[in-house]
C-alpha cells in the first residue's frame, strides 16, 4: 500500500520530537451499497475512502493526526504533528527497522463483490421484496438493503513490527411491516459474513426475506407483553447481544483502568454460574467480528474472559497491554484511519453447556422465551441494563406458547451471570451487528445457546 522505505522515515519523523512509540495505520476502504423500498431501488450507491493514522506517544501522551495524502510529503506532515502534539522538543533522528509479520487469515474469499455487477445485486433485492410480499396479504411494506466492503489496511511501528490485512465483508437485510388491527407490526431477518459474494450461494435471500415477514405478521395476533419479574429463557443466537452488551464492555481493559466498570478488580474471582465461559474470538472464520489483525497489528486471537465462571482476563489493546506487560489481545480497533485505536470486542460468546434445550423450557412453568433481543442500554459500572425483545413468547406450563409484542427485559449483568441455572448445548451465533463505542462503531458478533435465568423483570404493557 505504501513503499517501506516511506514508512521507515514517517516513524522516524514521528520519534524525532523525543516519542516513546509511533505507529502508523493505513487504510484502503471500498464499499457499495442498495436499498430497495417500497417496490424499487431507493439508492445505489459506492465509495472509497484512503487515509493514514499516525499515533505518537510520550509516557501518558499521545499525540494523533491523520491525513488523505498518501505521499511521502503528506505522511511527513502528518507525523511531525503527532510528534509536536506529543511533545515539543527532543530531537534526534531513530531509525526503524521493520519486520513483516504473516497474518493468516481466518477463511478464504472465493468471489470478490466489486467484480459482481450492480445488477446482479439488485436482482436479489427484487427477489427479496418479492418473497416478503408473497408471505402474506397483510404485509404493507418491504426494505432490503445490499452492502459489501473490502477494507485493506497496514500497520507499521516503531517497535520494527509491519503487517497487513485484507478484510471483505458482505451483508444482506429485509425488514418487512405488516398491518392490522394491532396497528403496524416489524419483523426483521439478516445475514452477514466476512466473505464475498459467496454468500448467496449458501444462503437464499427468498427464505431470509420470508422469515422477516413471518415474524411482522405473527405479531399482528401477539399479546401484550407482560410485566414484572419472571423466569426468562433465551433461545440460542438471539439473546447475545446482552452479554455483548451487559458483560461484555466491562470487561474492556480501557473502561477497567477508568475505574468505570463492575468488574475492575476481580480477576481470579467467581463471576458467574460454573456453567459459564465466556470467550471473545477474533479468529472465528467467516463471523462478522473475525479478522486476521486487529487495528494495531496484532493477530486476532481466542481470549477466555470468563471460565467455568471464574473472571480470568480482560481484554487489551496494545498500548494496555504494554503499559501491564501482559499478551496483546488483538482488541485494539478502529472505526476508520480517522480514528484512534481503543479496547474493543470481536465476536464474544458463551459456550454450549450440558442441557437439554427443549427440557430447560419444559422444567420452567411459566415466563418468557426469547428468541431475539433488540438494542439495549447497560450502565458498565454498574452492570445494570435495558433491552428490547423483539421476537418474545410467553411460556405456560412448560410449553412455549402466544407471541408477545415488544416489551423490554431489564436487570444486572453480574446477577444474570450468577444466577443462570440452565445452559442449553444448541449454541449458536446471532445476527452481525455494529458495536458503538465512544463515538466510533466496529462489527462485531455475539452468540449464546438456550439458557435460562430465573428472575427478571419485564417492562410490557399488560
Amino acid at each position: 500500500m505504501i513503499d517501506h522505505d516511506i514508512i521507515r522515515q514517517t516513524l522516524s519523523i514521528a520519534l524525532r520530537t523525543g516519542g516513546d512509540f509511533a505507529e502508523i495505520f493505513v487504510e484502503d476502504k471500498a464499499s457499495s451499497n442498495a436499498l430497495f423500498d417500497d417496490g424499487k431501488v431507493e439508492n445505489l450507491s459506492s465509495g472509497r475512502d484512503r487515509g493514514a493514522g499516525i499515533r505518537v506517544i510520550v509516557g501518558e501522551t499521545t499525540g494523533f493526526a491523520h491525513t488523505a495524502d498518501l505521499s511521502a510529503a503528506g505522511l511527513a506532515e502528518a507525523a511531525g504533528a503527532a510528534g509536536a502534539a506529543a511533545l515539543s522538543g527532543g530531537g534526534g533522528v531513530q531509525e526503524i527497522a521493520l519486520t513483516r509479520q504473516h497474518a493468516p487469515r481466518p477463511n478464504e474469499i472465493e468471489l470478490l463483490p466489486e467484480e459482481v455487477a450492480k445488477a446482479h445485486k439488485v436482482a436479489l433485492l427484487r427477489r427479496a421484496n418479492d418473497a416478503a410480499r408473497g408471505a402474506g396479504g397483510s404485509i404493507t411494506q418491504v426494505t432490503a438493503r445490499y452492502g459489501d466492503s473490502r477494507r485493506r489496511i497496514l500497520v507499521a511501528n516503531s517497535d520494527g513490527l509491519l503487517t497487513e490485512d485484507d478484510q471483505v465483508r458482505t451483508l444482506f437485510t429485509v425488514m418487512a411491516v405488516a398491518s392490522g388491527d394491532t396497528g403496524m407490526q416489524t419483523g426483521y431477518q439478516s445475514m452477514g459474513r466476512t466473505i464475498g459474494f459467496e454468500l448467496f450461494d449458501r444462503f437464499d435471500v427468498e427464505d431470509l426475506a420470508r422469515e422477516a415477514a413471518e415474524r411482522a405478521l405473527l405479531k399482528l395476533a401477539a399479546r401484550p407483553a407482560p410485566s414484572g419479574t419472571m423466569p426468562v429463557v433465551m433461545g440460542p443466537g438471539g439473546g447475545g447481544v446482552l452479554f455483548h452488551e451487559a458483560c461484555g464492555h466491562g470487561l474492556e481493559a480501557d473502561l477497567v483502568a477508568k475505574g468505570a466498570s463492575v468488574f475492575a478488580g476481580r480477576v481470579g474471582e467467581r463471576v458467574a454460574d460454573p456453567r459459564i465461559t465466556l470467550v471473545d474470538d477474533g479468529t472465528m472464520a467467516e463471523e462478522w467480528g473475525a479478522l486476521a489483525i486487529d487495528d494495531e497489528g496484532s493477530l486476532g486471537s481466542r481470549n477466555v474472559l470468563i471460565e467455568d465462571g471464574i473472571l480470568t482476563d480482560y481484554m487489551w489493546d496494545l498500548l494496555r497491554s504494554r503499559q501491564e506487560g501482559r499478551p496483546r489481545s488483538g482488541n485494539g480497533r478502529r472505526q476508520s484511519y480517522k480514528h484512534l485505536p481503543m479496547v474493543r470486542m470481536t465476536n464474544t460468546y458463551v459456550l454450549a453447556g450440558p442441557d437439554d434445550p427443549a427440557q430447560i423450557v419444559a422444567d420452567t412453568p411459566s415466563g418468557v422465551y426469547v428468541a431475539h433481543l433488540g438494542g439495549g442500554q447497560v450502565n458498565t459500572a454498574t452492570g445494570d441494563f435495558v433491552f428490547g425483545m423483539t421476537e418474545a413468547y410467553l411460556i405456560e406450563d412448560g410449553k412455549i406458547t402466544e407471541p408477545i409484542r415488544e416489551g423490554n427485559l431489564i436487570g444486572n449483568g453480574p446477577a444474570v451471570l450468577s444466577t443462570i441455572d440452565a445452559v442449553g448445548h444448541d449454541f449458536a451465533m446471532g445476527s452481525p451487528g455494529m458495536c458503538g463505542k465512544d463515538g466510533q462503531g466496529v462489527p462485531v458478533g455475539d452468540g449464546i445457546p438456550t439458557m435460562r435465568v430465573p428472575a427478571l423483570t419485564i417492562g410490557g404493557t399488560a
